[in-house]
């Protein structure tokens, strides 16, 4: 619709030069120019009204085309597998959906339609200037195909540019989602100099690679203007010696230079819209690149409530990974936690406990082995259903932003009052809520930073439990709480246990020393299993790794 009405303000002005050849031919024979000068002014507001209309339409079909473009972004971006996340910074990502989306806005709707609008235009103004006199309009074309050649050379530089100054832009965002995540970490450090500079090459970058698009932007208006500057003196002055030998009649002339005024229009458009669209193309490739990333695409399986039976067994079938680039993580590792059981996985740093986390709720797939729950291999299954069974709380206890209820139920959007009730009560986060005026309506802050690093952790296993998970896996759940918030807490774990198979990575002996069973993992292998009294015994790494905890607790 847009582009027939500009196609209607465009035809508009294209017979408005006519009717002014009508007038002046009627004014040097004294016939009345009532009629053409009534033509002429319709056509004016006709013009205009039609002008103004399809402005607004083209800027809602903008809009509509990037939140569309948005839309499918943010889908993809949250749904990204976490293999995808490690290798690419967040900030970048985010400027795909705001800058480059913004640049395609542009592109899709106004470059598009400038750029149809003006090559109609432009031939329907060539074929009047062609009924006019054929000499002059191929003087007239001489001089546009010199532009043109121009304009093929130069536009796919802007292209290049505008991608390059893209990628600066989400190199900015990258520094500052760096920087803005780890900002005590910064400030304690006395970095924020260092980080500024680090920022702000960046930002010179962004701003040498934008001069590069403003630098071939202003070629490319240069020329369009010169085109037509340069097309109507040409034409006066061959047209002028046309007049004076008698070939051609003044009001002809003055038409034709009318046409030649009329050309800025459609070149304006065709050069203006060329240029959105190399500016849209170049925010393309990082968009279509985000289309091109592989994503989870069973997470939104449909599934029942909460998973009902058994807690089931975990079984691990000579099961190997590796990081890209980096040695072996896990190196035929074969061992299994019995349902209903707490299991401890201890081991030195890098001896794979978190991968296996990771491996169990599918962020990552075994290059070779099986792991199954409850007699299934996961593989088979769709992450949505893995995920349903298992509840996770991280070793840095992440809180989202908002307030406490909302992450409570974050993890179950279901849950009653009385459940959440328990689940306070028995992670002692009951009494933290007697201390805030607004209780579980308290914002917890960007990140959780207004609650302290215990509170965080036990709010991130109260939200677990809240979920009454089939698996419950805790990576270092216990490492920033105190001696009787960590001994109520295992208390806790020790009841879960019964209807919940626990799996628990830890490096406290307090905190393992009672698990029904104790895996001890080195460089990605299973070195023995048993349980602490045993192990003491028979593991010369596991009574050593006792005997640190021992001496760290006296």
């Amino acid at each position: 619709m847009s582009l027939v009405i500009t196609l209607l303000a465009s035809a508009s002005g294209l017979v408005q030069p006519k009717f002014a050849q009508e007038i002046l031919g009627r004014l040097g024979t004294g016939q009345s120019v009532g009629q053409p000068i009534l033509v002429l002014s319709v056509l004016l507001v006709a013009g205009a009204l039609l002008t103004g209309f399809n402005a607004w339409l083209q800027q809602r079909t903008s809009e509509r085309v990037v939140r569309q473009v948005r839309r499918d972004l943010v889908f993809r971006l949250i749904r990204l597998r976490v293999p995808e996340l490690d290798r690419r910074a967040p900030g970048d990502l985010i400027a795909r959906v705001t800058s480059d989306s913004t640049l395609l806005k542009s592109a899709a709707t106004e470059g598009l339609i400038m750029c149809v609008n003006g090559v109609l235009t432009f031939i329907g103004a060539i074929v009047m200037m062609g009924t006019l006199h054929w000499g002059l309009l191929g003087v007239t074309m001489i001089v546009l195909v010199l532009v043109a050649v121009v304009m093929t050379i130069v536009l796919p530089r802007i292209k290049l540019a505008v991608a390059r100054a893209q990628e600066s832009v989400g190199v900015v965002g990258a520094m500052l989602d760096r920087t803005l995540g780890a900002t005590r970490t910064v400030k304690a450090n006395g970095a924020e100099g260092r980080e500024t500079d680090l920022a702000q090459g960046a930002v010179e970058d962004a701003y040498g690679a934008g001069l590069v698009g403003a630098r071939y932007g202003a070629i490319v208006s240069m020329v369009g203007g010169a085109s037509i500057q340069t097309a109507f003196l040409v034409v006066l002055g061959v047209g002028g010696v046309f007049v004076a030998n008698g070939s051609m009649p003044v009001a002809a002339l003055i038409a034709f230079l009318l046409y030649v005024f009329f050309l800025a229009s459609p070149i304006a458009s065709l050069v203006t819209g060329a240029s959105m669209l190399q500016q849209g193309l170049g925010a393309v490739g990082r968009i279509d690149e985000v289309s091109q990333m592989p994503i989870e695409e069973d997470i939104e399986v449909a599934v029942p409530g909460a998973v009902g039976g058994p807690a089931p067994a975990i079984e691990l079938d000579r099961v190997e990974f590796s990081y890209p680039g980096r040695a072996p993580a896990l190196s035929g590792m074969s061992f299994r936690i019995p349902g209903g059981t707490q299991t401890a996985l201890v081991g030195l740093s890098g001896a794979g406990k978190t991968t296996l986390f990771s491996l169990l709720q599918r962020f990552y797939d075994p290059s070779s082995g099986v792991i199954r729950i409850g007699g299934q291999d996961i593989a088979t299954m769709p992450r949505a259903e893995v995920r349903r069974r298992i509840a996770y709380v991280e070793q840095d206890a992440p809180a989202m932003a908002g307030t406490i209820r909302d992450n409570l139920l974050y993890s179950a959007p279901e849950a009653s009052e009385r459940d959440i009730v328990e689940v306070l009560r028995v992670t002692r986060l009951d009494s933290l809520l007697t201390r805030l005026e607004k209780g579980l309506d308290t914002p917890v802050g960007a990140r959780g930073v207004t609650l302290s690093g215990g509170e965080r952790q036990r709010l991130a296993i109260a939200r677990a439990l809240l979920r009454k998970p089939r698996v419950l896996l805790l990576d270092e759940a216990t490492a920033q709480l105190d001696a009787r918030n960590e001994q109520a807490l295992s208390e806790v774990v020790a009841r879960t246990a019964r209807y919940c198979t626990v799996i628990l990575i830890a490096h406290r002996l307090s905190t393992v020393i009672e698990a029904d069973q104790i895996v001890v993992l080195e460089h990605g292998r299973v070195r023995a299993v048993g349980t602490h009294g045993t192990l003491v015994d028979d593991d010369e790494l596991y009574r050593e790794l006792a005997a640190t905890q021992l001496l760290a607790a006296e």
